[in-house]
């Protein structure tokens, strides 16, 4: 998959993905304005042309952005290095909603019909402190 920021200036290529994430966590809503739909591509991530600007916004994760633009380039996290891209970076890409996480945080303003998995914040702790997440 190949995608780029909005002014062109970081080309994001990761690993051919189908499924998206869905996350509703207010930190995620914060940062994107809505919930971010996220594609797990590993830590097998490469960015091209400007370098990516980060802030740590956890003691686990980091967020990267395109310092001229803006736009929301990964979620990483910080122990195991696996990046999280928004799907929208990626418009060629055909891409199916598979889960939703933090449901317990979406606000009731907004409802999506898909059927997917559903997780509230406390089962994907539980879910990544057992080691399958």
């Amino acid at each position: 998959m190949k995608g780029t920021c909005l002014c062109g200036a970081i080309e994001v290529t990761a690993s051919d993905h189908a499924d998206v994430g869905l996350c509703h966590c207010a930190t995620c809503r914060r940062w994107s304005g809505g919930p971010m739909f996220a594609v797990h591509c590993g830590s097998d991530v490469r960015f091209d042309g400007a370098q990516p600007s980060a802030y740590r916004s956890s003691d686990w994760a980091e967020r990267g952005f395109c310092p001229a633009c803006g736009t929301h380039l990964f979620y990483r996290l910080l122990p195991t290095g696996e990046y999280m891209l928004p799907a929208g970076l990626f418009q060629q890409q055909e891409f199916r909603l598979e889960s939703q996480i933090f449901i317990d945080e979406k606000p009731a303003f907004y409802e999506l019909s898909n059927d997917t998995e559903v997780l509230t914040g406390q089962q994907v702790f539980e879910r990544f402190a057992s080691g399958n997440g």
